[in-house]
């Protein structure tokens, strides 16, 4: 067997090693029996919420299960197939099966992939907020520029984006902006965004075409849906109306349409600016609750804890990733040191890869922390 065909085979192995760590995969038949035996319960819809969970956990094992098992078949066939042909010296038995193993490596490393979103939100639709941070004008640009950059990202992604509220910045871009982003795994692949994002650029707004730093800041946490239970204490919060300065015709700017909450045991702020009153104290009151159960998910992942606590202000030595426009073209991420050149790549939506690296990151310093645990 070639020395890369060799490599490709071994990338595979790697991909079903990680799926079978990930799915548990010694136990998952014995979990899928469990399953089957009880949804032949015929109690089992009493309880709706119960029963739909209990149908989801059991298809996503299921699939997982099988995924493996296929792709693992289909290994080992095609490399019998290879050493059949180069026993037989069959050229065209040898490159099918190779073609066939390439095509299976793009599809192990896809699920690979989705089984580094398995988190307890991760499945969940997300908001996003960006605001801008030190440099003014130029600032509030660069954070108009990031949130282009994800809004691209979810639209290739096929997912569903909303604006909830926005504050135009004085001369350009904006002060600050949130997002609704709905659809699969949109929380589990946009969760490690959260933090500092500096830009470094010939500004379009210095007459003398000097070099600028700017920074933003994007903050990420998961929408609550119907199985997360948020009580928030009415007493707790302060409800607040204004006169929005932000989209949506004169409507908006006439009337003090636009909601502000800000729960006083934590000093979350959310606000909404983009509907009627009432559809504003709604959203906001969700942006809310999703805001208070990112905080017990924090709790819960010390690595997640720990750099929401230091992340502090949007400016130096707080940044997570780096976009370099002037002197030369590079997005670095400092967390993983994932660089690439493709910079209008990235500010055009092509995040993929600088999120992949993050949670592969995510789940080694994860399997580290157990094993040391363990011992």
């Amino acid at each position: 067997m070639r020395a890369e065909t060799q490599n490709i085979v071994e990338q595979i192995r790697k991909s079903l090693a990680l799926l079978g760590q990930r799915m548990d995969l010694e136990t998952a038949p014995h979990r899928i029996e469990e399953f089957n035996a009880m949804i032949e319960d015929p109690t089992l819809w009493d309880d709706q919420a119960r029963a739909q969970k209990l149908m989801r956990d059991r298809q996503q094992l299921m699939d997982k299960f099988e995924t493996y098992q296929r792709i693992d078949q289909e290994l080992t066939d095609n490399v019998e197939l290879i050493e059949l042909g180069e026993m037989e010296d069959d050229a065209e038995i040898v490159s099918e099966a190779e073609k066939s193993l390439k095509a299976l490596k793009e599809e192990a490393a896809a699920k690979e992939l989705e089984a580094l979103l398995d988190g307890e939100a991760d499945g969940n639709d997300t908001y996003l907020e960006v605001h801008s941070g030190a440099g003014g004008t130029e600032s509030c640009d660069w954070a108009s520029m990031l949130a282009r950059m994800y809004v691209r990202w979810a639209e290739k992604k096929g997912y569903t984006v909303e604006l909830e509220s926005e504050s135009p910045g004085e001369e350009a871009g904006i002060k600050s902006a949130t997002y609704k982003i709905s659809g699969p795994n949109a929380y589990g692949w946009l969760k490690s965004e959260s933090g500092v994002h500096r830009l470094v650029r010939i500004s379009p707004y210095d007459s003398a075409a000097r070099r600028h730093t700017s920074f933003s800041s994007v903050w990420v946490y998961p929408v609550v849906d119907d199985n997360i239970d948020i009580v928030v204490n009415p007493s707790d919060i302060r409800v607040d109306t204004y006169r929005s300065s932000g989209a949506g015709g004169q409507h908006v700017n006439t009337t003090d349409s636009a909601v502000r909450i800000t729960h006083i045991p934590t000093g979350i702020v959310v606000t909404s600016s983009m509907k009627s009153q009432h559809q504003n104290r709604e959203i906001a009151m969700n942006a809310l609750k999703s805001r208070l159960y990112q905080m017990e998910l924090d709790k819960r992942t010390a690595a997640i804890n720990e750099a929401h606590e230091n992340k502090g202000e949007a400016g130096w030595g707080n940044q997570i990733r780096s976009y370099v426009l002037q002197p030369y073209q590079m997005v670095k991420d400092l967390r993983t040191g994932f660089e690439t050149s493709d910079t209008q790549g990235v500010l055009d939506g092509d995040l993929d890869g600088l999120m992949a690296a993050t949670l592969a990151m995510g789940v080694e310093g994860k399997s580290r922390a157990d094993a040391q645990a363990a011992d």
